[in-house]
């Protein structure tokens, strides 16, 4: 690891300007994967910012029944929240299928969605990799693809995003809250605020230089059947190969979105407009344009049966 400056916040804004002010600056609250990114010198921030005590750790009901979830509310706490397991079930069953319980009670809200890539050849800093080293090239393409991207991928990337958490977010069109280095605020979609690869895989969101993640705003619940479920190599301790985050309504409307498969978690309207025709309809939409590779090649079908599963277990109630 690096040496590096430290300080610590007093707010918000004053976070977000030094982060700009300062060549090579990183915030920090959980630290539960940048710190093992600096270990093995992948990040390597000349000036850390501290955030816990920035008072963003409160979930609060807002006007017209959603909620606004702060951005260092713990993965724990979060999953826990009576309104969230009452309201929101799919993100807390998607919370309590990441990591470990030692993690969730570390991680934060916003650094859950800013999770880095678990691409094997991301973390190997003796392989080219276009999202570590713009330019480099991509080790994946051509080698080891077995857990990667089937969807949205591009010639530059194909690696995936590791979250449970950000999957939940997007099936229920969660909106992300920051202040900039400004001190303006700005509210961004879920659905805008993760990128594909492109030409810039290291480009991996919508935030601005110095611009910090201050909560997560949810809004009012949806009803119906939550279905949160995560197809991996063993029970613990392994990212998705595939994930399902479902709502379905009594009268077998829904939405629907995937993990595991793509560079960001993927929703397409067209499937969930596809709900009441059934999982392959639902399924012909959500996969249309995918690319495997022939080790991720198994991944079309498990996407198929896994929906088809959880859909026939909500109408058997």
């Amino acid at each position: 690891m690096r040496a590096f400056t430290y300080q610590r916040a007093q707010s918000p804004a004053e976070a977000a300007a030094a982060a700009q002010r300062t060549p090579g600056a990183k915030f920090i609250a959980g630290g539960t994967n940048l710190l093992d990114l600096m270990k093995l010198e992948i990040e390597t921030p000349q000036h850390l910012i501290d955030v816990n005590g920035l008072a963003l750790d409160k979930i609060e009901a807002i006007s017209g029944g959603g909620l606004r979830i702060g951005a260092l509310v713990r993965n724990t706490d979060l999953a826990a929240d009576q309104r969230v397991r009452r309201d929101y079930a799919v993100l807390s069953r998607a919370l309590l299928a990441g990591a470990s319980a030692q993690l969730r009670n570390k991680a934060t809200t916003a650094g859950n969605l800013l999770q880095r890539t678990r691409c094997p050849y991301f973390y190997d800093t003796n392989q080219p990799c276009n999202k570590r080293q713009p330019g480099s090239g991509c080790s994946a393409i051509g080698g080891y693809s077995r857990n990667h991207a089937i969807l949205g991928a591009s010639d530059a990337c194909i690696a995936t995003h590791p979250s449970d958490m950000a999957v939940a977010m997007q099936l229920l069109d969660a909106t992300v809250e920051t202040v900039k280095a400004d001190g303006a605020t700005r509210t961004i979609p879920i659905a805008d605020f993760h990128r594909l690869p492109g030409s810039t895989p290291n480009v991996e969101n919508a935030l601005m230089p110095g611009e910090l993640i201050t909560g997560v705003v949810l809004p009012k619940p949806l009803g119906g059947v939550h279905v949160y479920r995560k197809v991996r190599d063993r029970a613990s301790y392994a990212f998705a190969l595939v994930s399902v985050a479902a709502v379905v309504l009594p009268d077998g409307s829904g939405r629907v979105a995937l993990g595991g498969v793509a560079h960001k978690p993927w929703r397409v309207p067209a499937a969930d407009a596809s709900m009441p025709q059934g999982a392959k309809a639902v399924a012909e939409q959500l996969l249309a344009g995918a690319k495997p590779s022939a080790e991720s090649a198994f991944k079309v079908p498990l996407v198929q049966r896994t929906l088809a599963s959880i859909l026939a277990d909500v109408k058997k109630g």
